[in-house]
Formats: C-alpha cells, sequence, structure tokens
C-alpha cells in the first residue's frame, strides 16, 4: 500500500534496523560470539532460542508461504533446514533487515532474542517494564476516545465494546469479523483516512513483518497513543518509544523448552501466553 500520510522523521528509518543497531551496540563482541541453540517454525510462531538461553519469537508470515510445498522456489524461500543449529545468532538476525517472508520471520525471532540478552545485559533505560500487564491495559482507552485496530484481534474488539468506546477495525479480510463486529470494519487500504481518527491506536507487531508499520504510524496524530503489541515486539524497545505516547505489549520467554515443543505442535499464543511466555509491558518512564 502506498503511504500518502506525511512522514514523520522518527519513523522513516527502518524499526528493525534500528533495534539491530541499539542490539549490537549493547552486546559488542558478544553479539558476533552467540549462536542459534534451538530454532522452530511453526504454523503460528518463529521461535529462536540463543546458546545463552534468551528466546525470540516473530508471527509466521502465511500468507507468504509459496502454495508449492516441494519445488524450487520453496526451497528458494526457506534455505536454511538442517542448518540453523549453531549458526551465528547475528548472522541469523541479517535475515530480518534483507528479505520477506519466512526468511524475514527467523531474523526477526534471532532479533529479538538478541534483544532479550541486551535488554538483559543493559537493564531499563527511558522506559519501565511492567510485568504479567497487558497493553491494553496500560493504554486506559475512556468511553469518549476513539480507538483503531489494524487487525481483527478479536480480545481487543469485546474489551472495545465493553468499554462502550467508538472504534473502527481495519483489515483485509472481513470474513475474520464476526457479523456483531461488521459495523466497525474499514478496508485495510482505507488506513490514510482511519488512522488519523484515532485517540489510541491498537497494531498488532506482525506489521513488522510486512512492513506497514511506519506508514501506520506516520498517520497518526502525533498526541495519538500508539500500542505495538505481540510476541514480535522486541524486548529492547529503544526504536519504538522515541515516538511520544507509544507502549509495546510483548512476551518474556521463561520456558524456551515448553515452547519449542508447543509451536512444533502447532499451538498459538492461546498455547503459551503465561504459561510458557508471561506477558509484559514495555512503556516511556
Amino acid at each position: 500500500m502506498s503511504v500518502p500520510c506525511p512522514k514523520d522523521s522518527a519513523v522513516s528509518a527502518s524499526y528493525l534496523e534500528r533495534t539491530y543497531d541499539a542490539v549490537t551496540g549493547i552486546l559488542g563482541a558478544e553479539a558476533e560470539a552467540r549462536t542459534v541453540g534451538r530454532a522452530t517454525l511453526g504454523l503460528f510462531f518463529v521461535a529462536v532460542t540463543l546458546d545463552s538461553g534468551h528466546t525470540g519469537l516473530c508471527a509466521t508470515p502465511l500468507k507468504d508461504i509459496p502454495e508449492a510445498v516441494c519445488c524450487p522456489s520453496s526451497a528458494m524461500a526457506m534455505p536454511f533446514p538442517g542448518k540453523l543449529r549453531g549458526m551465528g545468532a547475528l548472522r541469523l538476525a541479517q535475515e530480518a533487515l534483507s528479505h520477506a517472508g519466512l526468511r524475514r520471520a527467523l531474523g526477526i525471532a534471532a532479533l529479538n532474542a538478541l534483544a532479550h540478552l541486551a535488554a538483559e545485559r543493559r537493564g531499563p533505560q527511558g522506559y519501565c517494564v511492567v510485568e504479567d500487564a497487558d497493553a491494553f491495559d496500560i493504554a486506559r482507552i475512556r468511553p469518549d476516545e476513539t480507538a483503531v485496530v489494524v487487525g481483527a484481534f478479536g480480545p481487543f474488539l469485546k474489551a472495545l465494546r465493553g468499554i462502550g468506546a467508538r472504534h473502527f477495525v481495519l483489515e483485509k479480510d472481513p470474513a475474520t469479523l464476526r457479523p456483531n463486529e461488521m459495523e466497525h470494519f474499514r478496508p485495510a487500504e482505507s488506513y490514510p483516512r482511519i488512522v488519523p481518527k484515532a485517540d489510541v491506536l491498537l497494531i498488532t507487531g506482525t506489521t513488522l513483518v510486512n512492513d506497514s508499520l511506519p506508514g501506520l504510524i506516520a498517520c497518526a496524530r502525533p498526541e495519538a497513543r500508539v500500542v505495538l503489541v505481540g510476541p514480535t515486539v522486541p524486548m529492547l524497545p529503544d526504536a519504538f518509544l522515541a515516538r511520544r505516547g507509544m507502549i509495546l505489549g510483548t512476551v518474556r520467554v521463561a520456558d524456551a523448552d515448553a515452547l519449542h515443543e508447543v509451536l512444533a505442535q502447532g499451538g498459538s499464543g492461546y498455547h503459551f501466553f503465561g504459561k510458557y511466555a508471561p506477558k509484559i509491558v514495555l512503556a516511556q518512564d
């Protein structure tokens, strides 16, 4: 989609590139030394665990998987089977910056694992970490506010109905919405017109995979609260919190082995949230 909204200098550079730079700046030589201990490309999420035990996640871009299962195009899209264990974590993280689809998802998961390590090494600077919290709750949406949800995220839509807040949902596929949600539906391509209406903009971290995040944030009013949520969101928030009023909701993986087992068996976030990966919120001090 084209982005006719004015570009904010705070979002014109890649969030992934700036996260990569922050990670390497904090870890230095340690970033080069870390390797991949385990990787799982699950149906809904990709997980990468470092030899240090730190784990990163990324939503699996299902729609980017080639329809043909065993063919040269599939092999080109996923060139690492059997080669990931022992690979340099920084080398894999670079896939987040130069490719799309499954390769980018693996790269983001590796980058997020390194971001977890970097956040632990440095500690919070300029932001606070709220444990076992939901970013939606931290946003404190009021009944007199307008919320825009990017993607048919059922729990958010249900919560917004409970609050009584005016809201819109931007979605490419209206079939993912329930009948009682259709009155709030707006086509995804209408975001330049809908996003500026938001007092609170709720975005899934999947937008990091498909490159739509900068355009969405560029359309948001400067005073709007922007909530970016999901396991794809890194634990090192430096690149994101440069924008005032931004709240990040992500997870900290507490049991990597159990998480990999769940994902390898087709599990989704509902199967690991809290149990193996508690939710956390990162927000400006």
